[in-house]
């Protein structure tokens, strides 16, 4: 059923909508993500480890949102540099698209971030000589920002089927599906003491933001008696 909602054409509710098996990229990521907030309206960016999504990781992006329907490519999987011909870090989401379909992603990736909602988003690569056909499927997802490092993050995933041809590939929006939040889990209580804290390990190459990894404070090495050298003058 389709239906209008907060300025998109062609938005269809996702409740109860399963991602389609052409896309398992976007599917791992989705249920990654899903798995990731328990029940809370988003997890946080600290908690992303990219092991959850090995088999993703060329299509996973990691994007912070930096201004109204703007959102920068932080780190990415060698997909998005295959569509592009070129290194995309630090380029806006836009940069994917063509003009006339830019607008529609901005108002996406807005509604992401501040309703919150997590987008799923059909797209078509522009056609030309060199350039077949080439279907995809973009994924938006919200995460919170705790460490204080700036703009909110968006987790991302863009997955194409075909041959990509000559670079670069620019897409159209054939259809922008919204799906709600909805959080069910009650606020966590203060950690103890003894709880782990979060230390920061090497992530796997290929998406390298640092992840994170537990160490309890029990762990911390104690302190040490130093002897005096008594055969010294």
């Amino acid at each position: 059923m389709e239906l209008r909602h907060r300025g998109f054409d062609n938005v269809v509710s996702l409740f109860g909508k399963a991602v389609p098996l052409k896309y398992p990229a976007i599917a791992q990521v989705d249920a990654y993500w899903e798995g990731l907030r328990q029940g809370r309206l988003m997890p946080d960016r600290a908690e992303v480890d990219p092991r959850g999504m090995d088999t993703a990781l060329e299509y996973a992006f990691l994007m912070e949102h930096v201004a109204p329907g703007i959102a920068r490519v932080r780190i990415s999987g060698m997909h998005l540099r295959d569509l592009l011909g070129m290194e995309v870090r630090g380029m806006p989401l836009t940069a994917f698209f063509l003009p006339e379909a830019r607008e529609r992603i901005q108002k996406a990736v807005e509604a992401v971030v501040t309703t919150p909602q997590v987008a799923d988003i059909s797209l078509s690569g522009q056609r030309g000589i060199g350039r077949p056909a080439l279907p995809a499927r973009l994924f938006l997802a919200p995460l919170t920002n705790t460490e204080g490092r700036g703009n909110p993050r968006i987790l991302a995933c863009l997955e194409s089927h075909g041959e990509i041809g000559r670079a670069p590939r620019r897409f159209t929006v054939d259809q922008v599906q919204m799906r709600r939040i909805v959080a069910t889990a009650e606020p966590s209580a203060p950690e103890p003491d003894d709880a782990p804290t979060l230390t920061q390990a090497p992530a796997p190459t290929g998406f390298a933001e640092p992840a994170m990894q537990f160490r309890s404070r029990a762990q911390r090495p104690s302190l040490r008696l130093v002897q005096p050298d008594t055969d010294r003058d």
